[in-house]
Parts: C-alpha cells; structure tokens; sequence
C-alpha cells in the first residue's frame, strides 16, 4: 500500500472510531454506570469484533449482499430492531448498586457480536475495504483490518473515561435516570440516519 493511501486509512480509521456512534455511545454509558475495569471486556469486544468483521467483509462477505440483495435488508431491519432494544436498556436502566445482579456491562462476546448488527459499523467496514483494499488481496485486507484494531484502542478508551468523568456528576439517581435516558435517546438518534435509508 502506497503511503498516502495508508495515511488516508489511518485518517480515516480514526475518524471514524472515534466520532458518536452506537458502541461510542454505548461505552460511555458503561464508563458511567460501571466503571473502566468493569468496561474492559466490552471495549476489547469492540476492536477485536470488528476489525474480525472488517477482515470477513474484505473476503468475501460483500458477494453476499450481491447475491442475495434481499440479505442486506434483513441485516439493516434487525440492526434497527436490536439498536432500539439497546437504546431501551440503556435508557431504563438505574444505578447498578440498586439492582440485583442483573447490571452488568456487555460481555467480550456481545460486544464483538453487536458489530454485526451495528449500521455505523457496517458502514464503515464495507467504506474501508471498497476505498483501502479495492484490489481485494489478503495483505491489503489483513493491513485494513489491524489499522483499524489500534485505531479502535485510543476510541475505545477515550469514551469509556468520558463515560467514567461524567460518573462524578452521577451522584443521585435521578441524574442517572437523566443522563441513561439520554443515551438511550442519542442511541435511538444514531439509527434514524439508517431508518431514512442513508
């Protein structure tokens, strides 16, 4: 890969890490309501899940969609569904010390499978491969997919300390009934661009 090419995909990678979207958003929530350790697992399901995901794409799964036009609207249909689900979660849900042991922040394997159904995600993956790795070879596919595994690193982390700086301002629950119902809104707000089908 030339240099100015690379230099645009790590722009680009970063970019658009790390800019709100649903896992962003998500993080920042989890950074809030249980903290940065507790948040680890979800973060490195994140980078890992989808820089998975945006290896798969380059392979192959792009032929998918071309085959089967109708699959892609299924995905879109159940990545909406289960985006607002999570902006319900979100929205509702109180302060971990006065819930049974139920709250809990995503697990390494949610966070990796929600890449799937993630429209920003889906989005920027199949963006990456058709601009970085249009020649489709192992090695430009592998190169896209480990720049964007150490851009998600900084991302990842960034929103997940937003999210547990903002905890100081938590201090009551009904300001944590204000600030998760406002990311379960942003959440549902992330969706409406796919809802318009853009």
């Amino acid at each position: 890969m030339q240099l100015e090419l690379l230099i645009g995909l790590v722009t680009f990678s970063f970019v658009s890490t790390i800019t709100p979207g649903p896992n962003n958003l998500m993080l920042m929530s989890s950074g809030a309501n249980f903290g940065f350790k507790r948040s680890l697992p979800h973060m490195l399901g994140i980078g890992i899940g989808f820089s998975i995901m945006v290896m798969l794409v380059g392979v192959g799964l792009v032929q998918v969609f071309e085959w089967f036009p109708q699959s892609y609207s299924v995905l879109r249909v159940l990545s909406i569904g289960y985006l607002l689900y999570l902006a319900f979660k979100v929205a509702t849900a109180g302060a971990p010390k006065s819930q049974a042991s139920d709250a809990k922040p995503l697990t390494f394997m949610q966070a990796a499978a929600f890449q799937w159904v993630n429209p920003k995600g889906w989005s920027m993956a199949l963006s990456a491969i058709s601009v970085y790795a249009p020649s489709a070879t192992i090695s430009s596919i592998v190169l896209v997919s480990l720049v964007f595994a150490m851009a998600n690193m900084p991302s990842t982390s960034m929103w997940t300390l937003l999210g547990l700086q903002i905890q100081n301002y938590l201090t009551s629950n009904k300001r944590l009934r204000i600030f998760n119902g406002l990311m379960g809104g942003l959440l549902v707000a992330s969706v409406i661009p796919v809802m318009m089908g853009t």
